[in-house]
């Protein structure tokens, strides 16, 4: 539990001690399991794995200004082998925290500090599931599985079927003798 007796999340920072303190600076690093949806619909982050969060926080006259990584090993599977693939990550983030009274309109979308604390998780959220690859590969040249058996075509590269339209099925027999000549 934190000081405003909400439960407490590693995602959650108290700045209480840089709130109107303009010039103020602390940098934090934190390691915990990683809470699940840390990921786009391929690949992310698996829950309960560590990640690292590195932030500094610095007061400005507007709030406090979070900046950072996080990194940890996101996994998933091929796109074109469906093999499994795991790769190191760090992504960069960076985020203003608007002190309410400082907030400029109510048509302009700010991050608001709240309780003098300042929240990552929305913003890590969504940095580590921009920062996923769209299409995953086990390596550049992957050449995935073949389209009618499945096979791995890196095991086999000569791996070929010989693919007569049904349509044509019944011309094949007319031209075997002039194959053979």
């Amino acid at each position: 539990m934190n000081r405003t007796g909400k439960t407490a999340s590693p995602f959650v920072i108290e700045a209480i001690d840089l709130v109107g303190r303009p010039g103020s600076q602390r940098t934090v690093e934190l390691e915990f399991p990683a809470p699940a949806g840390l990921s786009s619909d391929v690949m992310g982050l698996p829950e309960g794995e560590n990640i690292t969060l590195e932030v500094s926080l610095e007061s400005v006259s507007e709030g406090i200004y979070a900046t950072g990584h996080v990194s940890g090993t996101a996994v998933g599977e091929c796109s074109r082998c469906l093999d499994p693939v795991s790769k190191p990550v760090r992504v960069r983030f960076d985020e203003l925290y608007t002190y309410p009274a400082k907030k400029p309109s109510a048509d302009e979308d700010v991050v608001l500090l709240e309780d003098d604390e300042v929240n990552l998780e929305p913003l890590v959220r969504d940095v580590v599931a921009l920062a996923m690859p769209y299409q995953p590969l086990c390596s550049t040249d992957c050449a995935g599985l073949c389209g009618q058996c499945g096979i791995r075509m890196d095991e086999n590269p000569g791996h070929e079927h010989e693919v007569i339209d049904d349509r044509f099925a019944a011309l094949k027999g007319l031209f075997k003798d002039d194959q053979e000549a």
